[in-house]
């Protein structure tokens, strides 16, 4: 575990700079913009996603370069969906990873376009040479994201989200929204390292039956870190699900047996990795991670 610790480290080291250099601060009038920019998506976060894109690309003996800067590029959509999740009209929250959120930093108007810029930006980079130099690859990778993000993805998701709160939902019908609102990108990092690679369909469906499990197993750890998790590890609120009434899966089948289907679906996660041989090992071992992990 102490080996997978220092990977996802030195991976978070690794897409830190990557993002610091691909939002780059300027001195025009907007400058406050890319401040807004960069404070969403610097300095903290485990970068779970960018982990996944580079670990599977590394099945498929994917350029480090290529693959980070894939990897940057899903972060900054994972981290738009975070500021303009913050927002008053959504979940309204003032704390996310230990800090004030972007609307509280700055303002609700800046963090919209904050948030705007962050999805664009990361097509910009995804639609670059500098990423691959196939069109090809470059297009499906855009595609690929375009899908994982939008109304039948993490947005849809949301939206799904949003009109829980006045509804009783069913386990299937959580899955559902889950899948969408947090699988999706976690289904998309996973899928840019076969695309990278020019995957065969074979690896490409192994890894996408991985993400689909342990996208379930992370939002289920998430659920019961909402409940049992201390508020200062966690970086952010908990105990908002249960106030506010909304069905998760800790509500619909209760902790014990929501910890027992989180450790199943990581396992299962593992199962699907076995026709990568060792090369899938830091993989595996991020299953196991996503459903012990504190914050």
């Amino acid at each position: 575990m102490t080996d997978f610790k220092k990977a996802l480290s030195d991976n978070a080291d690794a897409v830190e700079n990557e993002l610091s250099e691909l939002l780059e601060a300027g001195d025009g009038p907007e400058r406050q913009l890319v401040d807004a920019m960069r404070y969403s998506v610097l300095g903290g976060g485990k970068r779970i996603r960018p982990f996944l894109v580079m670990e599977a690309a590394n099945l498929f003996g994917v350029s480090s370069r290529s693959a980070l800067r894939t990897a940057a590029a899903i972060e900054m959509v994972h981290c738009y969906s975070l500021v303009h999740d913050d927002l008053p009209a959504m979940d309204d929250d003032d704390l996310r990873r230990g800090r004030e959120t972007c609307h509280i930093k700055y303002d609700e108007a800046t963090a919209i376009l904050a948030g705007d810029a962050l999805l664009t930006k990361a097509f910009e980079v995804l639609a670059s040479p500098e990423t691959h130099q196939d069109a090809n690859v470059r297009t499906e990778l855009v595609l690929a994201l375009a899908k994982a993000a939008g109304d039948h993805g993490m947005v849809g998701g949301q939206m799904l989200d949003l009109v829980a709160e006045d509804h009783d939902l069913d386990v299937p019908e959580i899955t559902r929204l889950q899948r969408m609102k947090t699988g999706e990108l976690i289904a998309v990092s996973c899928e840019s390292g076969g695309i990278l690679g020019k995957a065969s369909v074979s690896a490409r469906h192994a890894l996408h039956a991985y993400a689909h499990d342990i996208g379930l197993a992370f939002q289920i750890a998430d659920d019961l870190l909402d409940i049992e998790g201390d508020e200062e590890q966690v970086g952010k609120k908990t105990g908002k699900d249960e106030a506010a009434g909304k069905a998760t899966f800790v509500s619909l089948l209760g902790v014990e047996q929501a910890r027992d289907q989180a450790e199943l679906l990581s396992r299962q996660a593992m199962e699907h990795l076995e026709i990568f041989g060792k090369k899938s090992d830091l993989l595996k071992e991020l299953a196991d991670f996503i459903v012990r992990r504190s914050s």
